[in-house]
C-alpha cells in the first residue's frame, strides 16, 4: 500500500488552517470536476481531492491522520503501525463507524490508503444541529478511545493513570491535541476488544443535559513472553533435545505472577500444545492456558560439543527430510 499525503494532494501546507484547506478543495475540485475536465486521468484526480479533503477538514480525523504522516512521502509503501490510534479520543459526532472503523463525510470511491485508516464511511443521518437549539437539554456525545493493557492487569487487576489526547480547533482553524490524564480501574478477566465505560466523561451536555459517556477500548501491549487468543493465552517453552526426547519438568511462568511446574512426557515434539486448563485470562468461565514446546540447539563451538554432535548423529538412523522424498 502505498502512502498518500493529503497536503500535497492539496497543494497546503501542515500548518494549513481549516479556511485554507477549503479554499485550496474549491480551486482543485472546479479544475477537475468531470463534467468540466475531460482530459485523462481528471477524474481519478477529483476522486484523489475530494478523499483528501475528507479526511483534512474534519478536526479528528486530520488530528488523526498527523499522528503518523509527518515521516512519510507520498508514494512510499506505508503500512499503519500497530494500535496507532492509541490513546486517541473521538467523538460519536466525528467518528462515525465505531473504533476505529472511523468514517464519514467522504462520498465515493475511497483507497485502500484511506480505507486502511478510516474505514468505509458511513453517511451521518441528520447530527446533532437540532440539539443546539434555545431551550433543549441534551445528553453530550459520548467520546471513544483506544487504550493499551498489560496481560498480568487482566489476570488480576488494576488501577492504571491513562493519558488521552483530544484533538481541538482553536479559533483560528488549527488543529491541535489536548492532554488529559483519567484514573481507571482495570477490572480482572478484561478481553481484548472489551469496552470500559467511564459515565460523564464524554462530551459535555447541551443545555442542562448531562455529559456523555467515554468508552475505552482495551487492548493489549505486545508481549515477548505471551501470544494472546482470546481468553487463552500461549507460551512457547525451549526444550534441549533431549528432554523433549526423554522426558523432564519445567517451571511455567503464568501472567498473574504464579509458577507452575509441568511434566513433559518423552517423545514430546515441537508445536504440541499442552493445555493448563482454567489458566487463561479469568473469567466466569476462564480461558487456558497452552504450553508449547520448542526445540533448542545447543551451539557448537567447541572441539568437544562438535564431536557429541558427531556421537549423536552416528547413534541414530534418523533423516528429517525423509517425507519430501518421492
Amino acid at each position: 500500500m502505498k502512502f498518500r499525503d493529503y497536503y500535497e494532494t492539496l497543494g497546503v501546507a501542515r500548518s494549513a488552517t481549516e479556511a485554507e484547506i477549503k479554499t485550496a478543495y474549491r480551486k482543485l475540485a472546479r479544475k477537475y470536476h468531470p463534467d468540466v475536465n475531460k482530459e485523462a486521468g481528471a477524474e481519478e484526480q477529483f476522486k484523489e481531492i475530494g478523499e483528501a479533503y475528507a479526511v483534512l477538514k474534519d478536526t479528528e480525523k486530520r488530528a488523526a491522520y498527523d499522528r503518523f504522516g509527518a515521516n512519510w512521502k507520498n508514494g512510499q509503501d506505508f503500512t499503519p503501525p500497530p494500535n496507532w490510534n492509541e490513546g486517541f479520543e473521538y467523538s460519536d459526532n466525528e467518528f462515525n463507524g465505531g473504533s476505529p472503523g472511523y468514517g464519514g463525510g467522504f462520498e465515493g470511491d475511497q483507497s485502500e490508503f484511506f480505507e486502511s485508516l478510516f474505514g468505509r464511511g458511513k453517511q451521518r443521518q441528520g447530527g446533532r444541529s437540532s440539539q443546539s437549539r434555545q431551550g433543549m437539554n441534551f445528553k453530550g456525545q459520548d467520546h471513544h478511545a483506544k487504550i493499551l493493557i498489560d496481560l498480568a492487569d487482566a489476570y488480576n487487576g488494576a488501577k492504571r493513570t491513562i493519558s488521552l489526547h483530544m484533538p481541538m480547533q482553536d479559533p483560528s482553524g488549527h488543529v491541535s491535541t489536548k492532554e488529559r490524564k483519567l484514573d481507571v480501574s482495570i477490572p480482572k478477566g478484561i478481553k481484548a476488544g472489551q469496552n470500559l465505560r467511564l459515565s460523564g466523561q464524554g462530551g459535555p451536555g447541551i443545555g442542562e443535559g448531562p455529559a456523555g459517556d467515554l468508552y475505552l477500548e482495551v487492548d493489549f501491549h505486545p508481549n515477548p513472553i505471551y501470544r494472546i487468543d482470546g481468553k487463552d493465552v500461549l507460551i512457547d517453552i525451549p526444550l534441549a533435545p533431549w528432554e523433549a526426547a526423554l522426558g523432564t519438568a519445567v517451571n511455567v511462568p503464568t501472567p498473574a505472577g504464579s509458577t507452575l511446574e509441568l511434566k513433559i512426557p518423552p517423545g514430546t515434539v515441537a508445536g504440541r500444545k499442552m493445555r493448563l486448563k482454567g489458566k487463561g485470562i479469568p473469567s466466569a468461565e476462564p480461558g487456558d492456558l497452552y504450553v508449547v514446546p520448542t526445540i533448542a540447539l545447543p551451539p557448537a563451538q567447541t572441539d568437544t560439543q562438535k564431536e557429541a554432535y558427531q556421537q549423536f548423529e552416528k547413534a541414530f538412523d534418523f533423516n528429517p527430510r525423509s517425507h519430501l522424498k518421492g
